[in-house]
């Protein structure tokens, strides 16, 4: 049986297509017989193999992209995890993480399950890309996170070199709040609240600083009848500091960030946010 002859041409043209390394597409062209769709085959097939190698190793690293559409009504901002820092940084590995984002926004998918399965380029779905980038990279490559927003008004805000996106639903739409929706989506980035407002603070998180509220009281040799109500006045602290909109202002402390946004329009207010973040 003749030896396939595998052109440079057909090599680079692989390469090119797939990311993965001058002599995986050799040999991958050369297992295929010189089928180019076989070949692309092989290459997947290595990334699954790795993938599956890979399944237990953390994936810290990686770049967080936060996209709104033009008329500012949609967001969303994804998490695209790899192992190193060196990777992370890489212009081609964020490139990849932005066209995910650019198709989640195109496409705007209920969760992350279908966006996976939505196609990357014609000829990959994005599911099998990302083991495909397993094989080209050496590392665990996942699409961690993804979030969605849907509001009158939609801003974002991407924090540290794509280690941190923010996507923010206002309640009104107009220009002139493009800088409040920006402040407030930075704000986000740097409290790290985590509700809107008291109501969208989970009932075992509210159950738990009660306990923490009172066993704190209890040690400080309060009276039993007391615990309760003092529990009730640290919860009522907890939520100033960890939700949203009765946060201090970064940029201005004397005002909350529900005052800062009634500085625009009395109504202006947060509907929801999604901030994801590395690690």
């Amino acid at each position: 049986m003749s030896e396939v002859n595998i052109s440079a041409a057909d090599v680079k043209n692989l390469r090119e297509q797939t990311g993965a390394g001058m002599m995986d597409c050799k040999k991958a062209l050369a297992e295929a017989n010189g089928d180019f769709e076989k070949a692309i085959e092989v290459l997947r097939l290595q990334g699954q193999k790795l993938s599956l190698k890979r399944a237990d190793r953390d994936a810290k690293e990686g770049a967080v992209i936060a996209l709104v559409n033009s008329d500012q009504t949609k967001g969303v901002v994804v998490r695209v995890s790899c192992e190193t820092d060196f990777v992370a940084k890489n212009e081609d590995f964020v490139n990849f993480a932005r066209n995910i984002a650019n198709i989640a926004l195109t496409n705007f998918p209920a969760d992350k399950d279908a966006l996976v399965a939505l196609t990357f380029d014609g000829n990959f779905t994005i599911a099998e890309k990302l083991t495909e980038q397993v094989g080209v990279i050496g590392e665990k490559i996942e699409l961690a996170e993804y979030a969605r927003i849907e509001a009158p008004m939609v801003t974002s805000y991407i924090h540290m070199g794509n280690r941190a996106g923010v996507i923010v639903g206002l309640n009104k739409a107009n220009a002139a709040f493009a800088d409040a929706g920006k402040d407030v989506a930075m704000q986000i980035a740097a409290m790290k609240p985590i509700a809107v407002d008291e109501s969208g603070v989970s009932k075992d998180v509210i159950e738990k600083e009660i306990e923490i509220g009172k066993e704190l009281a209890r040690q400080e040799g309060k009276a039993e009848e007391m615990l309760e109500k003092i529990a009730l006045g640290k919860l009522n602290k907890f939520y100033k500091e960890n939700t949203l909109l009765p946060q201090a202002f970064v940029k201005d402390n004397k005002l909350s960030v529900a005052d800062y946004l009634k500085g625009f329009d009395k109504e202006l207010t947060v509907t929801e946010f999604k901030h994801v973040k590395l690690g």
